[in-house]
């Protein structure tokens, strides 16, 4: 690795003060009566000229309230900080709450604290799901109840005017608000949310994934024992199709942390073997 001679160092020292000072909102002169120096001195420092004294570098440090280091460190670490910083600008003590414990998350500093259950209509998301946080002494949670809240429209009402892109940003969104609340929970997700890259993302990130599987045959009972015709409704391959999507799916659901076979068992039986899932899982 090629060794940065002094002046790159000296300009990138520059750089950080004049970018720092101005953050503040402070002139040359407001930053060299801070630090006890003179404006030319701090005009010679932000251009990169002549050699810095540790002693005078500290005291601009200071007077900019960072960190020494901070004023040194490389280029373009401190570009994404700054990408970073931009987004908090204007949050408030909640909504930054809320960043801090899905970073925590997602960084490996905590451990997840919702259950995602996976799977297409009929897996027993919802059945399966109440009994599971029951247990647990947890809420149950329907994203799809959510991201509808959030559209102030129902979901088959924001596929017709909006679209799946438009829903999606809503999955995306909803999703991101319920792991950020860092209270624990289990979460019924919509089926076609492993098609979601953002959501997959922090689903792997956040949460401790369970995937209902079932077979299509099953899918296709439970539905119309809830009393739903939409499967079949204008479509007369309607098994067909289904066949097809679990097919396409299964690889995507399969990621799943835990995976657990409703297909011959009733809710009470499933609904064990995802507590035990859980809890030979330290989950949660």
């Amino acid at each position: 690795m090629a060794q940065r001679g002094p002046s790159e160092i000296l300009l990138r020292v520059g750089a950080q003060v004049r970018r720092r000072r101005q953050a503040l909102d402070l002139s040359m002169r407001e930053l060299a009566e801070r630090a006890g120096l003179s404006p030319r001195f701090v005009a010679d420092v932000e251009a990169g000229n002549g050699n810095i004294a540790v002693g005078r570098l500290a005291g601009i440090a200071k007077a900019l309230d960072v960190p020494l280091a901070e004023l040194v460190r490389e280029t373009h670490v401190d570009s994404e900080r700054e990408a970073i910083d931009r987004l908090f600008e204007g949050r408030t003590d909640a909504e930054l709450g809320r960043v801090r414990r899905t970073l925590e998350l997602m960084l490996g500093r905590s451990r997840p604290s919702v259950v995602a259950l996976l799977g297409i209509r009929g897996a027993g998301k919802s059945a399966v799901g109440e009994r599971v946080a029951r247990h647990l002494h947890v809420p149950f949670v329907e994203l799809d109840e959510r991201i509808e809240a959030a559209a102030g429209m129902s979901r088959n009402d924001l596929f017709a005017f909006h679209g799946e892109p438009y829903f999606r940003q809503l999955e995306s969104r909803s999703l991101a608000e319920v792991v950020s609340d860092a209270s624990p929970c289990v979460l019924a997700l919509p089926g076609g949310v492993v098609g979601n890259d953002s959501a997959v993302a922090l689903l792997r990130a956040t949460c401790f994934t369970v995937w209902l599987r079932a077979e299509p045959e099953d899918y296709w009972r439970r539905v119309f024992e809830q009393g739903d015709t939409r499967p079949i409704e204008g479509r007369e391959n309607a098994m067909d199709e289904l066949r097809r999507l679990v097919k396409e799916r299964d690889a995507l659901y399969g990621q799943a942390d835990l995976v657990v076979q409703t297909s011959q068992r009733s809710v009470d039986e499933a609904v064990e073997l995802v507590l035990k899932g859980l809890k030979r899982n330290g989950v949660p």
